[in-house]
C-alpha cells in the first residue's frame, strides 16, 4: 500500500507530458484596417509621355568667317572665351591689297594733278572769252574738259577706297555676343572668303528635342515638356516648347523647349527628355500609400472581410512628384489604407 502514492504520482506526469505533446501554435489575429485614411483605387486619365532624344544647346549658332581670302596673321580667342558683337578676334592679311592700293593712290595723285590743271585752264578762258578773245565753243570745250576731269578723280578716289576698304575686311568679326565653341584653325593657315575661323553661340539657351514626323501633329508651342532635373544640374525639370521647325530632316521634326535657369557651360549636352504624345488611363495612388522593402513596393490592400494584407506591386513615376503609377498588382476598385514609413 505504500507504493500507490508514487503510482498516482508517475500517472499524474505522463497526463501532463501528453497534454503538453497535444498543445497547437498560438495563431495571432488578423489585423484590421483602420476607417481613416483609406482609399479607394480609382483610374484617372493621364498625360500618355514619349522619352525623346533632346540637347542642350542655344537658339542659334554664329560663325565667324573670313571676308576675304589671305593668311590668317592672328586669331585672339579660343575656345570657352566670351565675346561682344563686332569684336574684332582674327586678321586675314593678303599683301596684294596693299599693293593695288598704292597703285590707287598713284592713279589719284595723277588724276587730281589733271583736274587742277584742268581748271586752271577754265579760269584762263573765262577771262579771255569776256574779253572777247575766245569764242563760246572754245569755252564751252575748257568746260566740259574740267568736267572730265573732275571725274576722272572721283573715279580715282573711289577705286582708292574700294581698295582700302577690302583691305580693312581682313579682320574677323564675332557676328554677335556669346561664347566661343569652335576656333581650330591655327594662325599662319591660307583661308578663303566665307570659310569659318570660329564658332559662336548665339541667342538664348534651349533644349532642342527630336521626333519623328509620324508623331509631330503632336507637338504644340506651349506643350510642357518634362526634362531629368539631374541632367541639368537640378535647376529645370519642366520646360515648355516655344518653337516648332517646320522642315522634316531624316524623318525627325525638331522643336526648341525654354526653361528657366539652363547652365551654359557645355552646349551639346545630352538632355533626357519626354514629351506628352496623347492620354491614357492609369492608376495612380499617393506616395504615402506604397512601402518599399529591399527594392519592392507594397501597399496595405483591405480585404472584403475588413482585413490588411501587404501585396507586391510594380509601380513607376506617376504624373506628379507625390505620386506613382501602379503598372501591375492593384486594379480599379480595390482599397489601400496608408502603409506607413518605408524600410
Amino acid at each position: 500500500m505504500a507504493s500507490r502514492p508514487y503510482l498516482i504520482s508517475a500517472l499524474g506526469a505522463a497526463l501532463l507530458l501528453g497534454a503538453c505533446g497535444d498543445s497547437k501554435p498560438i495563431v495571432p489575429a488578423a489585423q484590421t484596417a483602420p476607417a481613416p485614411g483609406r482609399l479607394t483605387v480609382q483610374a484617372q486619365t493621364v498625360a500618355d509621355l514619349k522619352p525623346v532624344p533632346a540637347t542642350l544647346t542655344t537658339r542659334d549658332m554664329a560663325e565667324a568667317r573670313a571676308r576675304i581670302s589671305g593668311v590668317l596673321v592672328s586669331l585672339s580667342v579660343k575656345e570657352g572665351d566670351t565675346v561682344r558683337q563686332g569684336q574684332v578676334i582674327g586678321r586675314v592679311k593678303d599683301d596684294r591689297l596693299a599693293l593695288q592700293t598704292g597703285a590707287f593712290d598713284a592713279q589719284v595723285t595723277a588724276a587730281a594733278a589733271e583736274a587742277a590743271r584742268a581748271q586752271a585752264d577754265l579760269a584762263r578762258t573765262r577771262d579771255l572769252f569776256s574779253h572777247g578773245v575766245y569764242a563760246q565753243a572754245r569755252l564751252d570745250q575748257v568746260e566740259a574738259q574740267t568736267k572730265a576731269a573732275n571725274a576722272n578723280l572721283a573715279a580715282a578716289r573711289a577705286q582708292r577706297g574700294a581698295s582700302a576698304e577690302l583691305g580693312a575686311q581682313g579682320a574677323i568679326l564675332a557676328p554677335a555676343a556669346g561664347r566661343v565653341l569652335v576656333a581650330d584653325v591655327p594662325i599662319g593657315s591660307v583661308v578663303m572668303p566665307g570659310q569659318t575661323v570660329a564658332k559662336i553661340t548665339a541667342g538664348p539657351m534651349v533644349v532642342r528635342i527630336e521626333l519623328p514626323e509620324g508623331q509631330a501633329r503632336a507637338l504644340k508651342v506651349g506643350d510642357v515638356v518634362q526634362l531629368a532635373a539631374e541632367d541639368l544640374r537640378g535647376v529645370a525639370t519642366r520646360g515648355t516648347i516655344t518653337q516648332v521647325y517646320p522642315s522634316v530632316t531624316g524623318g525627325q521634326v525638331t522643336a526648341d523647349v525654354s526653361a528657366a535657369g539652363l547652365p551654359q557651360d557645355l552646349i551639346g549636352q545630352r538632355v533626357r527628355a519626354q514629351i506628352k504624345v496623347g492620354e491614357r488611363q492609369a492608376l495612380v495612388v499617393p506616395r504615402t500609400y506604397v512601402v518599399t522593402r529591399f527594392g519592392i513596393d507594397y501597399v496595405r490592400l483591405v480585404r472584403t472581410d475588413n482585413t490588411v494584407s501587404e501585396t507586391p506591386i510594380q509601380t513607376t513615376a506617376g504624373p506628379s512628384a507625390n505620386t506613382v503609377e501602379v503598372l501591375s498588382g492593384l486594379r480599379a476598385g480595390d482599397v489601400l489604407t496608408p502603409a506607413g514609413a518605408a524600410k
